[in-house]
């Protein structure tokens, strides 16, 4: 009998890997990417993708990775099932990828779904009527194995099939990780990126800045990279800039600014580059040589003398600009910050 494990590499689902591969099954282990998860983030290009490849190579199972950031990105502007807390569209988001995973099945001829989930965990997507929905809508209802949390849920078809037993299942519910990280100490499982996982968008700054790319029509994959890369701020309607926070922000800045965009940086001094993207009026361009002022080491000195050009060609400009003060930088943040 063959099966898709939903395989992120955290602690719920190495268990959930660890304990179906006991059970005789044959396992294709399938990770989905998108630009937001903040599961051992920095490891590599692959984000949680590199934990699933360790989990599934020390079962020997296979892998496949499928990046679903385009689709997750048409469901994160108009979620049908609406969103979390913050910007965090869970019941659609699970919707997409039981979707993939059932496409998957049909293709590799495997007959039901495995996954990590923990009932009453995640309150958005975890709870017995989110769970009904989301099999519902994807197309598998009856379908989704969840053997941490079985013996809690109604027995699904493999279960009365014989196909896996429900005696080996466990009743694992609620937030607290306890129980799992003592059945991986049992299980001799020790090595696991974390326990909880996460997502940014359930984080109230960063999602504050995708409903204001939502709200511009500008969300897209090198808007949302540049988000993660410094200081935002909301100048007018048609523009942002975003200030790099150390030295990594600021080459990571320099490098996804493209044809159109402007960049600043200080002449004589340490500090900053920002990237200004949109309409940039000449008095926008003084804000922005202000703001940038701001974060400058200017040793004593109430200004700074900010250079800036717009790619790919243009000339560099140099300003003598004074710093702009606290209040009204809170008021460019609250712009795009506020929930």
């Amino acid at each position: 009998m063959k099966a898709i494990i939903l395989l992120s590499g955290g602690l719920d689902s190495t268990l959930a890997a660890e304990l179906m591969s006991r059970d005789g099954l044959e396992l294709l282990a399938v990770n989905f990417k998108t630009p937001f998860c903040l599961c051992d983030r920095h490891s590599s290009n692959l984000g949680c993708g590199s934990n699933a490849r360790r989990v599934a190579d020390s079962l020997g199972i296979d892998l496949k990775i499928i990046n679903a950031t385009e689709d997750f990105l048409e469901v994160l502007q108009k979620p049908a099932h609406g969103y979390g807390a913050n910007m965090n569209p869970c019941i659609d988001c699970r919707i997409l990828f039981f979707k993939k995973s059932r496409e998957l099945m049909e293709q590799s001829g495997a007959s039901f779904l495995i996954t990590g989930e923990v009932l009453g965990q995640r309150p958005m997507s975890q709870f017995r009527r989110q769970m009904d929905i989301i099999e519902r809508e994807a197309g598998l209802q009856g379908l989704v194995v969840r053997p941490l949390s079985a013996k809690l849920l109604s027995p699904t078809i493999p279960e009365k099939n014989g196909w896996i037993s429900r005696e080996r299942l466990l009743d694992i519910s609620g937030r607290s990780r306890k129980p799992q990280i003592a059945l991986a100490r049992d299980l001799g499982i020790n090595d696991y990126p974390c326990a909880a996982g996460g997502c940014l968008l359930t984080d109230p700054k960063f999602a504050g800045r995708i409903r204001d790319l939502i709200d511009h029509g500008e969300l897209d994959m090198q808007n949302i990279s540049m988000l993660k890369s410094g200081r935002y701020f909301r100048l007018s309607k048609n523009a942002k800039l975003i200030v790099g926070r150390n030295e990594n922000e600021n080459k990571m800045l320099v490098m996804l600014a493209k044809d159109g965009d402007f960049i600043f940086e200080p002449r004589d001094m340490n500090g900053p580059v920002a990237v200004g993207k949109g309409s940039f009026a000449p008095d926008l361009l003084g804000v922005s040589c202000r703001i940038v002022a701001r974060y400058c080491d200017r040793n004593g000195k109430t200004y700074a003398d900010i250079s800036c050009r717009r790619l790919p060609d243009g000339q560099w400009v140099t300003q003598r600009s004074s710093c702009l003060d606290e209040g009204d930088l809170a008021n460019l943040r609250t712009l795009t910050n506020a929930a």
